[in-house]
């Protein structure tokens, strides 16, 4: 059996390519695509068919808006078989457009999917901004946030879910937990390390520094730490 794996970054906009050459090395067919963070991105416009055109399996595996996207994915796409997520989402969330509105961050079929709008009057309590504040408060004030939630138990094979205790963009262990318990009784697994933040740090990576100013959280042994455990999970699961 082969397998591709379809490597999504977050909202850095740069590619994991030291997580791809560590893919490859291990043997798998790897699709790292570059693409921008904006509203309404097709999910259809990831490259899952190249994979799937080749190889017996398709795992897609994402952080952060990656990650979201990863699990949309599983969840839509028959053709992807497992999911791994870093830094999760259990929910699908809005863009903030110039004129003030607030746009899905993703379509499927034309269709733009429902989402959690940002709760507006939310301002930040640290410099630089933590966002964990602003996710737990936009779902807890928005009239009808089910509709928005991925739906993760369509996902038919298994899901890997890593995220930091530490983790200062979004709340992403209790996300995590969420997803495993929408999940039921299918196959999940949750790798999480208190001290880590928003970006593990796998074996033979060099920690990403791109993307917009803010708190992440972590520091680089805890991440490095949750990155070595992901990395053993990943491997054993890939190589299923």
């Amino acid at each position: 059996m082969t397998t591709g794996v379809l490597l999504l970054h977050g909202s850095s906009g740069a590619p994991d390519l030291d997580r791809a050459r560590l893919l490859e090395a291990e043997g798998y067919d790897v699709l790292a695509p570059r693409w921008t963070v904006t509203h309404e991105v097709p999910l259809e416009s990831f490259p899952v068919g190249d994979l799937a055109e080749r190889n017996d399996r398709v795992v897609v595996m994402g952080s952060s808006w990656g990650a979201e996207a990863a699990l949309l994915l599983g969840a839509l796409d028959d053709r992807v078989h497992t999911v791994v997520a870093f830094a999760p989402s259990a929910y699908v969330w809005g863009r903030n457009l110039e004129d003030g509105s607030q746009r899905s961050a993703w379509t499927w079929q034309g269709e733009p999917l429902p989402f959690v709008p940002f709760d507006l009057s939310w301002t930040p309590p640290t410099d630089p901004p933590s966002y964990t504040g602003l996710y737990r408060q936009s779902v807890q004030v928005c009239e009808d946030a089910e509709p928005a939630r991925i739906p993760v138990e369509r996902i038919r094979s298994e899901v890997l879910l890593i995220a930091g205790g530490d983790d200062q963009v979004w709340p992403a262990v209790e996300f995590a937990e969420e997803i495993r318990r929408r999940r039921g009784d299918l196959p999940t697994r949750v790798v999480t390390v208190p001290e880590a933040g928003h970006r593990a740090v796998l074996p033979g990576e060099e920690p990403k520094t791109a993307g917009q100013r803010m708190a992440r959280g972590g520091t680089d042994a805890a991440d490095r730490e949750l990155g070595a455990l992901a990395w053993s999970e990943i491997v054993r699961l890939l190589a299923r």
